[in-house]
C-alpha cells in the first residue's frame, strides 16, 4: 500500500539539520478566545479586554501560551514527521521569551538536535527536534 507523506524518515535526518518551515500562521482574537474557552482556561489575561488593558503591563489580551505551542507543533509536523512518526514522546523544555498578541504571526524553524535508535523498538529511531 502506498500512502502520501511529507515528513522525513529517520535515515533522512541528521543532527544539525535546520528546517525553515514554509507555513506561517497569524493568530487572531477568534483563535485565542475559541482555544482558551474550549480548553476551559478562565484566565482573564486571555479573555477580558478591560482587565488586560487596565490591570496588566501588556495593555491587551495575551495569546494563550498553550495555543502558541499547539500551533508551533502543528506547523512543524508537515515537514518533519507527517506520516513517518510513531508518536511524540514529550517535551524537555518549553519557554515563552515574549508574549504574543492578536495579529502576531508565528514563523518557525526546527533543528535536529540528536537522534538514536530505539532500544525498545529496534525498527524505529528517536529524534530530538
Amino acid at each position: 500500500m502506498t500512502r502520501p507523506y511529507t515528513g522525513e524518515w529517520f535515515e533522512e535526518l541528521e543532527p544539525g539539520l535546520v528546517i525553515q518551515h514554509a507555513i506561517r500562521r497569524t493568530l487572531t482574537e477568534s483563535d485565542n478566545v475559541s482555544f482558551t474557552t474550549m480548553t476551559m482556561n478562565p484566565a482573564w489575561l486571555h479573555l477580558d479586554f478591560d482587565y488586560a488593558k487596565n490591570e496588566t503591563e501588556f495593555g491587551q489580551p495575551l495569546v494563550n501560551s498553550m495555543l502558541t505551542i499547539a500551533v508551533i507543533i502543528g506547523i512543524s509536523v508537515h515537514e518533519t514527521t507527517l506520516g513517518t512518526t510513531v508518536a511524540n514522546l514529550g517535551f524537555q523544555e518549553t519557554v515563552f521569551p515574549a508574549p504574543l498578541f492578536h495579529g502576531d504571526t508565528i514563523r518557525i524553524q526546527s533543528e535536529v538536535l540528536a537522534m538514536r535508535e530505539s532500544k525498545s523498538r529496534p525498527e524505529n529511531g528517536i529524534v530530538t527536534f
